[in-house]
């Protein structure tokens, strides 16, 4: 790959677009689309050249990025449906796939293969860092598919992350990506339920938070994203809960662990807990929130 490597970015949201203007930074000719004409103006505005359409996004592509929500619209973009053909169709052989979507590993070797079926190189490439890793090109890419694949795609991928994992064979890179969120989702809860408990108790919680951060409980909860307002400056929770990794998306990925546990046998009981108190905080109607905003449910006093 070159600085003119010519680049088709699908998916551009809270994460998509900040990954697409770091390429185009970069100096690779990236084309963005989305089908939210909000998400393209406000990658236009932030300088990145969006297309009018799928088809004039992939004009010449060498390499197709993908950053979507859920497994159904990787499918559907890749593989199409009634409505429309999938874009394996559509790409010329020798063309690099990355999807940088976190979906069930069952849906990323589905894909995968009818990739490969077609002559195309295709990896899954779930990352790890949130929307400030994806602003500031330090994310982790935790990939699964073939290892010439991923050298090819190694100087792509370092213009938007700071750290590569190759786990094995397509699918691994998102088995290992839900395996990293359901330890986060446990332990984000569990902080949550330290601090209210010391709070309820009259501790202050900032004070507990500093012991905990240089003590055997210390994690990402209580360091970069914790739970309780006011802790950390930059924390989500200090901004209403806004912004960051929403609860939505991580009662996605443990439900997506739970059934890849299911799928081997594998015994998950504190990811099916987490999965479960995620779901009341959705239900409490705070699923568009910050994950952390799971502290409101153990909160004494809070609504």
């Amino acid at each position: 790959m070159t600085e003119t490597t010519r680049v088709a970015f699908f998916g551009l949201g809270h994460m998509g677009g900040p990954m697409a203007l770091n390429l185009h930074r970069a100096g690779l000719a990236v084309r963005g689309f989305d089908p939210s004409e909000a998400a393209c103006s406000a990658a236009r505005g932030a300088g990145l050249p969006v297309a009018a359409s799928a088809e004039e996004v992939l004009a010449d592509a060498q390499v197709v990025i993908s950053m979507l929500p859920a497994s159904r619209h990787v499918e559907r973009l890749y593989l199409g449906d009634d409505d429309a053909p999938g874009l394996l169709n559509r790409l010329p052989p020798g063309t690099l796939i990355l999807d940088c979507s976190t979906i069930a590993p069952a849906s990323a070797q589905r894909v995968a293969q009818a990739a490969a079926a077609r002559g195309l190189a295709m990896l899954d490439a779930p990352v790890s860092g949130g929307v400030a890793g994806a602003q500031a090109g330090t994310l982790t890419f935790i990939v699964g598919g073939d290892a010439a694949a991923l050298e090819r795609a190694r100087p792509v991928l370092q213009c938007m992350g700071k750290h590569i994992f190759h786990m094995g064979r397509n699918g691994a890179g998102q088995v290992a990506k839900l395996c990293n969120n359901m330890a986060l989702g446990v332990i984000m809860a569990v902080t949550a339920e330290a601090l209210a408990l010391g709070a309820a108790h009259g501790l202050d919680p900032k004070a507990l938070s500093q012991m905990m951060a240089v003590s055997t409980g210390r994690s990402w909860a209580t360091e970069v994203c914790n739970p309780w307002p006011g802790v950390l400056e930059a924390a989500p929770a200090t901004r209403g809960y806004q912004g960051g990794f929403a609860n939505d998306l991580m009662l996605k990925d443990l439900g997506l662990a739970v059934e890849a546990g299911l799928n081997v046998g594998a015994i998950t009981p504190l990811g099916e807990l987490a999965r479960n108190l995620y779901a009341l905080n959705s239900a409490a109607g705070r699923g568009g929130l910050d994950f952390s905003s799971v502290l409101q449910l153990l909160r004494r006093g809070s609504p």
